[in-house]
């Protein structure tokens, strides 16, 4: 049996595609997962939004949606925000080990997409393990 996420915990991102000066979800299963979102949430409840157009590095819609499951990820798994973060950036590839046992960590402020999609498929990954979905 799937944990289910809290409603006011619950994240959902999704991207929109700007056709005949609309935008609209680019997929139907992305529009499905929109519906469900809408359809999970209680009634006069309210919803932020955060719109940004996309660049070659990562976004801040990336960054936000990365940094509220890493606080949601330590809470649950007892860990502090920053303990989370480096376990997370491990896993996603962006802890080096360097020459004379160093570790150079890269922040994520400095992460292309690709880069922050390897860190969300780790956030993901890790919120299997307590059962948190954060789709």
């Amino acid at each position: 049996m799937e944990k289910r996420m809290a409603q006011q915990d619950n994240i959902f991102s999704i991207r929109l595609v700007k056709k005949d000066g609309k935008l609209i979800h680019q997929t139907t299963a992305e529009f499905g997962l929109y519906k469900d979102f809408v359809n999970n949430m209680e009634e006069g409840q309210v919803v932020e939004t955060f719109f940004e157009a996309n660049k070659d590095d990562g976004t801040n819609a990336q960054l936000a949606k990365i940094h509220v499951c890493i606080r949601k990820l330590a809470v649950e798994m007892g860990y502090s925000f920053e303990e989370m973060k480096f376990t997370i950036k491990r896993e996603a590839g962006l802890v080096y080990d360097m020459q004379e046992g160093r570790q150079v960590v890269k922040s994520l402020a400095d992460c292309s997409k690709e880069e922050l999609g390897a860190v969300i498929q780790a956030i993901d990954q890790a919120g299997e393990i307590v059962n948190i979905s954060f789709g």
